[in-house]
């Protein structure tokens, strides 16, 4: 498959997505029925490997989504290998929804997904366009269309994710023009052009109102995961890894104030799990680059690279406790 193919679920796959000797290339003729057939080995099983490590290490927990993820793989893998030994095979349904609250790594699962199908040569770019209600839907008749098909075109090839996917439905008011995009994203997704996987994401009941209420979406929608909010212990590893991977450090107290600080977040409204506390990180490092400037003295790099219990409690999370 060139760069500028577009994968047909009908069509013959190429050799780049199928083990075939070189890009272009029809695939090979089917393997003899005694014969075996390691579906681990190729160059596109293994780079499906390094990205399924990736998401093991840059996501704390979500054992339940890495494990769907790890199964959608698979299950494309095998089907690889049905064709290879020309066993009928129907193409696989790969639009998904995502369920669960913000920052619980809904984006970043769809960009590894979007890793893996182009891998496998299902999609021609490992690129995720996200888009909401508001780059959809339009504001007066005729309007809404070709908003919807410019998302479309800027997805094809990649994915399409719409967060908080359930604003499209409006069943309070009969000329909404959410119910148009809707119709369009299922032309889209029915005809099984393979060039578009849709995503739909957002909070878990608000979806089940959504997809119970349009069941033609929901029969087009096979892949369901559910991502679960973050407990104390999995915020405070996601902070370290962010900490670290901005070669930061907390000192002893800045982490002790920092455990202490999402006890009191986490009951707070609007928290959003690992986005409220990557923006917990970013105001303590602005309260260090602050502390360290008015130090009026030259500076060493353990100065540069630690946040200290001061940087951490000078948030107002601490003075809501009076």
């Amino acid at each position: 498959m060139t760069a500028f193919e577009l994968y047909r679920p009908d069509a013959v796959p190429s050799a780049e997505a199928s083990g075939g000797d070189r890009p272009g290339e029809s695939e090979p003729e089917p393997l003899a029925a005694d014969a075996e057939l390691d579906v681990t080995s190729d160059e596109s099983a293994q780079r499906v490997a390094e990205v399924l490590a990736t998401l093991d290490a840059e996501l704390v927990g979500l054992a339940p989504v890495k494990g769907r993820v790890r199964e959608i793989a698979s299950l494309l893998l095998v089907d690889r290998a049905r064709r290879r030994f020309g066993l009928a095979t129907s193409p696989p349904t790969l639009h998904m929804s995502f369920t669960g609250g913000p920052g619980t790594g809904k984006t970043t699962v769809a960009l590894r997904m979007a890793e893996i199908l182009h891998a496998l040569g299902y999609l021609r770019a490992a690129r995720v366009h996200t888009v909401t209600r508001d780059d959809l839907v339009g504001q007066f008749i005729g309007h809404t269309a070709p908003k919807t098909k410019e998302a479309i075109a800027r997805a094809a090839g990649g994915v399409l994710f719409i967060d908080e996917a359930y604003y499209l439905f409006r069943p309070e008011n009969e000329r909404d023009y959410g119910q148009e995009v809707i119709e369009i994203l299922l032309t889209e997704m029915e005809n099984g052009r393979g060039d578009l996987v849709v995503v739909f994401a957002g909070y878990a009941d608000r979806m089940a109102t959504f997809f119970s209420a349009n069941p033609g979406l929901s029969s087009r929608v096979p892949h369901h995961i559910s991502f679960e909010d973050y407990t104390h212990e999995e915020l405070v590893d996601i902070a370290e890894l962010m900490v670290v991977g901005e070669n930061f450090r907390f000192s002893d107290g800045a982490r002790s104030a920092f455990d202490e600080y999402l006890d009191l977040r986490m009951a707070q409204p609007r928290f959003s799990n690992a986005r409220s506390v990557r923006n917990a990180i970013e105001r303590s490092r602005l309260r260090q680059a602050r502390r360290l400037v008015e130090l009026r003295r030259p500076l060493t790099r353990e100065d540069l690279v630690t946040l200290t219990e001061e940087d951490v409690r000078g948030s107002s999370v601490f003075d809501a406790r009076s």
